[in-house]
């Protein structure tokens, strides 16, 4: 008799088991994060429209933001020919986004550069001490044949976190 009972709650207790298996469960980071919508942000709105991108964007605790390269609010390439110059160009326009923000380089976790001239990018890099203070993300540095023009030697992009 106890054998007629328990193996239907058998069978059924493993397939009540089965079917949780199958339920994904999102972590409430995931479920914040789903739940917000994108903050996007344009430093220079003519000339990102004209390119087709955003020169940022906030979800959540996370900004992503795109590549700086060494322009004036026209688009037009400035201190051409003189790398470190464009990489103190390059931090400048990053640090505007950061502040829209309310960030700064202590909140940047990720640091992506492209250069087209990477020996010296090297013997430049040491400007970074000058950024990062308190320490530095992670990141790649890149030797790349040629960026979006020809004038540009340098484009950095970041990604940031920004604890509530």
């Amino acid at each position: 008799m106890l054998r007629k009972i328990f193996l239907p709650l058998a069978v059924i207790a493993i397939l009540l088991f089965l079917a949780g298996c199958n339920i994904q469960h999102k972590s409430p980071t995931e479920e914040k994060i789903s739940s917000e919508k994108p903050d996007y942000f344009l430093l220079r709105p003519e000339v990102e429209k004209a390119y087709g991108y955003s020169h940022a964007v906030k979800i959540g605790n996370d900004i992503k933001i795109s590549g700086a390269v060494s322009m004036d609010d026209a688009g037009i390439p400035t201190s051409k020919g003189d790398l470190q110059q464009q990489m103190k160009n390059c931090y400048a326009d990053l640090d505007k986004i950061l502040k829209h923000y309310g960030c700064s380089f202590d909140d940047v976790v990720v640091e992506n550069i492209l250069t087209t001239n990477m020996p010296e990018f090297l013997k430049q890099s040491a400007y970074r001490n000058e950024i990062y203070k308190k320490h530095f993300p992670t990141g790649s540095w890149f030797g790349v044949r040629e960026l979006a023009l020809p004038e540009f030697m340098i484009e950095i992009e970041l990604e940031v976190y920004k604890p509530d």
